[in-house]
């Protein structure tokens, strides 16, 4: 499982990073066409709105990987280290709770927007809700795996 994740992170960072250079790239020559020309590409602005929801979510998945969003720690650094396993999972819990909520309505909100197009590129709106499917699937599986490591831990009471 741990190859996995491994491999899944590696091809995520790969597209959030192809991602934003395109996204550079676009928007930099939009602002030079419409400074020099009076011109710019049209589908540049559209374009650049969808990758930036694609980078905010798949981004978010990384970071959640490598524990790296802001969490308060003020309880649980006071707490002995089976209250602060316990805990973790309790919070884990609720995470995982928020994700499968997430997944629901950003699916229902996905299949009600594929039939809208975006006016000049065409992409079916709906695809910036499959980020948000995406993200909370994906958090959602790295949830369980860390959850199943927690409940391990504990039931073999190594609590480092």
């Amino acid at each position: 499982m741990n190859r996995v994740i491994f491999y899944t992170s590696k091809i995520l960072e790969i597209l959030v990073v192809s991602m934003l250079a395109v996204m550079a790239c676009m928007v930099f020559t939009n602002v030079v066409l419409r400074y020099a020309g009076n011109t710019s590409i049209t589908i540049a602005e559209e374009l650049s709105r969808y990758l930036f929801v694609w980078v905010t979510f798949l981004g978010a998945i990384l970071m959640f990987k490598e524990n790296g969003h802001v969490s308060v720690t003020v309880l649980p650094d006071k707490l002995s280290p089976l209250k602060r396993k316990i805990l973790s999972i309790f919070t884990d819990g609720v995470m995982l709770y928020c994700c499968y909520l997430i997944f629901i309505g950003s699916y229902a909100q996905m299949e009600l927007n594929m039939s809208n197009y975006a006016p000049i590129s065409g992409i079916p709106t709906g695809v910036n809700f499959l980020a948000s499917v995406i993200m909370s699937a994906l958090i959602g599986v790295l949830l369980l795996v860390r959850l199943g490591g927690s409940v391990i831990q504990l039931k073999q009471g190594e609590l480092s």
